[in-house]
């Protein structure tokens, strides 16, 4: 067991907007509430890098572009000219989505030589890089193989989801990502995470970091319940 601060457990949040229709007022609401709950990162589609970036200007709020999103589905020079465009642009940190064909097909020299091309831009970049397996279409085998191709490259995450196709992260999936990559890769879990008590079940399974779009209301209910337990931190 560990204790957390309520802002231990704010900065385990990348504060998401990715939607198609999103707007700058969107995106300056999305801004403000993360540097008012000192959230780690905002997730936004790339497209919204350089205005999200002169947004959190002066602050550690990260800016955090969705590479390939939702479906994976260009190939390794458009992810990685994508990723050096929002690098560019003021991304901070990068998740990219898997070439999920390549994956089905157990094509893994394909899918190790992506991540490891994405990885070194971002390494050289200075900045957090996070692998979004899409788990929904995964079994546990091509789940476990993902875990160990990202063990040889070592990106920052590997992370659940993108929240957008059919299912979203499950404890089941975080603990078994935790467990293979052996402390080597941090885990972020993302999709369909929408309370605390689900919030905590993914932190409590190994997640270093919660995607989510609804970090207010988590967080808000999170410093509820550390009030009530007349403590300034949560055990968990």
């Amino acid at each position: 067991m560990s204790a957390w601060t309520l802002d231990d457990l704010a900065q385990l949040i990348d504060h998401t907007n990715l939607h198609a229709d999103a707007t700058p007022d969107d995106m300056h609401k999305l801004c403000d509430e993360a540097r008012k709950y000192h959230f780690r990162m905002v997730a936004i589609n790339q497209v919204q890098a350089r205005l999200c970036a002169e947004l959190l200007a002066g602050t550690d709020v990260h800016v955090g572009a969705a590479i390939a999103f939702p479906l994976g589905q260009t190939s390794i020079a458009a992810k990685v000219f994508e990723t050096s465009d929002a690098l560019a642009n003021g991304a901070t940190e990068i998740d990219y989505v898997v070439n999920l064909t390549e994956v089905k097909r157990h094509n893994w020299g394909y899918v190790a030589d992506e991540m490891r091309q994405i990885v070194a831009v971002c390494n050289e970049a200075g900045v957090p890089s996070k692998v979004i397996f899409e788990n929904c279409y995964l079994n546990d085998d091509e789940k476990v193989k993902l875990c160990e191709i990202a063990c040889e490259v070592q990106p920052t995450f590997i992370k659940t989801s993108t929240g957008f196709g059919t299912g979203g992260a499950t404890v089941k999936d975080v603990a078994l990502m935790h467990a293979n990559v052996r402390g080597k890769v941090l885990v972020k879990a993302a999709g369909g995470i929408r309370d605390a008590e689900t919030f905590l079940a993914m932190v409590r399974a190994g997640a270093r970091r919660i995607g989510t779009s609804a970090g207010v209301p988590i967080i808000e209910e999170l410093r509820d319940r550390i009030e009530a337990s007349g403590t300034d931190r949560l055990e968990l």
